[in-house]
């Protein structure tokens, strides 16, 4: 199956889970854009959608599970949205993984998102179905932790259980590593790359040894005094 049919496919999931019609854009535009029913829900609530197979696919297994990876189209998206100043082959290393570069903004970027700051956090997971769902949107997803502020991370859906009548959609993706390892509850890695040929590390997260071996195979210096950590993106 295409790539293109099973986008399309997925995007009509996801639209029929959260009651959405898809409408064309125009002549000018080619994609489908979603559009909320009309009238809108009376109250708060959310819709549970689990992904075939418990839906946890990695990027590894990809013809296996049958999810498209077109790693051309991250990285024009990554020297669109950022100003880059690290060679291209250590972005092909660390990504996707377990790890949010923090990089300069370019002006492509919607000014929304990060308004204060010149930095943007840009998170790439190893996970077949989310890097399928940001292609559907066709744009940067603005990322926050299923949690509430102070809270330990989740591992699965259940653990945010409280939180899911504010959300339209929860699509349950599995459990996040085996759920035992308390590497698993540490977020990913985040990198400032903002300053040519340094790098500072803002959080440790959950693969800081190999991210850091990596940085410096490629001659990157540790900075001392990092960026403020910045949102993912």
């Amino acid at each position: 199956m295409s790539s293109a049919r099973r986008r399309r496919g997925l995007r009509a999931m996801v639209a029929a889970s959260m009651g959405l019609s898809e409408e064309r854009a125009g002549s000018a535009r080619r994609e489908r854009f979603l559009r909320p029913p009309s009238p809108a829900p009376a109250a708060p609530g959310s819709r549970l959608l689990r992904l075939p197979g418990s839906g946890a696919v990695r990027a590894a297994n990809l013809e296996r599970a049958g999810w498209p990876y077109v790693w051309a189209a991250w990285l024009i998206d990554i020297y669109r949205y950022c100003h880059v100043r690290v060679p291209e082959g250590l972005l092909n290393d660390l990504l996707p993984g377990p790890v949010t570069l923090v990089m300069g903004r370019s002006e492509e970027l919607n000014k929304d998102l990060n308004p204060f700051t010149p930095l943007v956090g840009i998170r790439i997971p190893d996970h077949a179905f989310m890097q399928d769902l940001a292609q559907v949107f066709g744009g940067p997803l603005a990322l926050t932790s299923a949690k509430l502020s102070s809270q330990a991370s989740s591992l699965k859906v259940e653990e945010f259980q409280d939180l899911w009548p504010h959300f339209s959609l929860v699509i349950d993706g599995g459990p996040i590593g085996d759920g035992q390892s308390p590497k698993c509850r540490l977020g990913s890695t985040v990198v400032d790359l903002s300053v040519p040929g340094k790098f500072g590390i803002i959080r440790p997260g959950c693969a800081l040894e190999s991210i850091t071996a990596i940085l410096q195979k490629y001659g990157l210096l540790p900075d001392l005094d990092p960026a403020p950590e910045t949102p993912e993106e």
